[in-house]
């Protein structure tokens, strides 16, 4: 990967790390205030909400990090070893608690008349994206233990190559 598109995918990343803190820090307590408005609509106390998305973005935040992580890797040519793997498993375990937490909130929703049915559908389609966006990082994450075992076998090659020159 060269410096440019190293440098571009950084930019991204604090961009995106950046606004969501601004949303943690500033939109969910705004949401809070709003909130309180219409506590008697709501089957739930505002604060069960608004916990669930702080925990959503703080989900989102933590696969930012590890995937500055792993670009650091790839610029360091070291992406492929058994290191990449723990940042990875933390990217599967993020993006399934994404999941689960939009899930709760669609469970939050669901009883009363603050929502339409509607809705509530549409978040269960968007726990189903979030799960095919989590199976499509275990792909990933199987491509790379085959680059890895495949790095392994080359290294192991090369050293019994210059064991016999």
């Amino acid at each position: 990967m060269g410096k440019l598109t190293v440098l571009a995918l950084r930019a991204v990343l604090v961009v995106l790390l950046a606004g969501s803190l601004f949303v943690q820090a500033v939109m969910v307590p705004l949401l809070g205030a709003d909130l309180e408005g219409v506590d008697a609509d709501l089957a739930y106390p505002p604060a069960a909400f608004l916990v669930t998305i702080a925990l959503g973005i703080m989900t989102a935040q933590v696969v930012l990090v590890c995937v500055w992580r792993l670009v650091t890797m790839v610029r360091r040519g070291t992406v492929f070893s058994h290191a990449a793997f723990r940042y990875v498993h933390i990217v599967i375990g993020a993006i399934v608690a994404a999941a689960l937490l939009m899930f709760t909130l669609g469970v939050l929703l669901a009883p009363g008349e603050a929502v339409a049915p509607g809705i509530v559908l549409l978040v269960g389609g968007v726990v189903v994206a979030i799960l095919g966006v989590a199976l499509i990082v275990l792909v990933l994450r199987m491509l790379l233990a085959q680059a890895v075992a495949r790095d392994v076998e080359a290294t192991q090659m090369q050293a019994e190559l210059a064991e016999v020159i």
